[in-house]
C-alpha cells in the first residue's frame, strides 16, 4: 500500500505521515528532508542555492541513511529547501529516489508537496493536508519556540505565505492536489483529530479495495 500526503509548510502532514507509518507498519520518508538536505550541502560549500547545476550535484550526492536531521530542521533551512525545490534540475535528480522508496515491497508512506501527482501518481491513497496560513504560522512558531528559537510571528506568517506562492507557482511539480486525493483541512483539528481523519481516509480506501477483490 501507498500512502501520499501532500500539503503546504506546517499543515501537520508530516506528523500524520509517521503516525499513519507507525499504524500500518510501513516506512516513511520526509522528501522534505531530501531538498533539505540539498540546500544544507550547498550552504556548507559556499554554494549558491539558485545555482542548477551544483544543486543537481548535491541532490545526485544523498544518501537515504546520512540525513542528520538536527541540521536539517529550522525557520532557515524551510526557506532554503523550498529556494532550491523549485529548481527543475534538483527534482529530477531527486524523483528516482522517492519513486524507489515508495515502490518497494510492501508499500510506503511519503510526504512532501508533489507525492500523489509526479512521485506516486499511482498511490494507493493521496490526501492533501491543508490548513489556513495563520494556523500553520502559529504552529510553526510553537514548534520554533520548543527549538529554543527567536520567534516573530509575523514573520513567520510571511514566511509561510511566500513559501506557499513559490511552492505553488513553481514550473515543475507545483503544489497542489491530486485529482483524486481527499482534501483533510486540519485549520480547526488538533495532531489527534487530524490523525483520526486521515486514518478514516486510509481505511476507507483499504476496505474498498478489499471489497473489490
Amino acid at each position: 500500500m501507498i500512502v501520499a500526503i501532500d500539503g503546504p509548510a506546517a499543515s501537520g502532514k508530516g506528523t500524520i505521515a509517521r503516525r499513519l507509518a507507525a499504524h500500518f507498519g510501513l516506512p516513511h520518508l520526509d522528501t522534505g528532508l531530501l531538498y533539505r538536505a540539498t540546500a544544507r550541502a550547498l550552504i556548507d560549500d559556499g554554494g549558491r542555492l539558485d545555482d542548477p547545476q551544483a544543486a543537481q550535484a548535491a541532490a545526485r550526492g544523498l544518501s537515504l541513511t546520512e540525513f542528520d536531521e538536527a541540521r536539517l530542521r529550522g525557520r532557515e533551512m524551510g526557506e532554503a529547501a523550498s529556494v532550491v525545490a523549485a529548481l527543475s534540475e534538483v527534482r529530477a535528480a531527486l524523483v528516482g529516489l522517492q519513486r524507489d522508496f515508495a515502490h518497494r515491497l510492501g508499500g510506503a508512506v511519503l510526504d512532501g508537496r508533489d507525492i500523489g501527482t509526479i512521485i506516486a501518481p499511482d498511490a494507493d491513497v493521496k490526501i492533501f493536508v491543508t490548513a489556513s496560513p495563520e494556523t500553520r504560522a502559529q504552529r510553526r512558531a510553537l514548534e520554533l519556540r520548543a527549538r529554543g528559537e527567536s520567534v516573530d510571528y509575523a514573520a513567520v506568517l510571511d514566511d509561510i505565505r511566500k513559501r506557499d506562492a513559490r511552492d505553488s507557482g513553481r514550473a515543475t511539480a507545483p503544489l497542489k492536489a491530486a485529482p483524486d486525493a481527499h482534501v483533510l483541512d486540519t485549520t480547526d483539528l488538533d495532531i489527534d483529530g487530524a490523525f483520526a481523519a486521515a486514518l478514516a481516509v486510509v481505511e476507507r480506501k483499504v476496505r474498498g479495495a478489499a471489497g473489490r477483490d
